[in-house]
């Protein structure tokens, strides 16, 4: 595992500048990131990945909206 810090408003790069994160803000123990990539790279929380794996294993078909409605972008507070 690579270890990196930064600070808000800095980014790493994936790739060939494919996936951008960007560290956006922190409050409090919680850090917002955003995640710049390209439509054909599927972004996912970890819980919600492991979601869509479970389901995956049992066979049953996934709403692709229950899982889009939680990667909806944050609106600026």
């Amino acid at each position: 595992m690579l270890i990196l810090t930064r600070r808000i408003g800095e980014s790493l790069v994936i790739g060939q500048r494919e996936i951008t994160i960007t560290i956006l803000s922190q409050k409090g123990n919680q850090i917002k990131v955003g995640i710049e990539a390209p439509k054909h790279i599927s972004v996912h929380r970890e819980e919600i990945y492991k979601r869509i794996q479970e389901e995956g294993d049992t066979g049953e078909a996934g709403n692709d909206q229950d899982f889009d409605q939680d990667l909806q972008p944050e609106s600026e507070d």
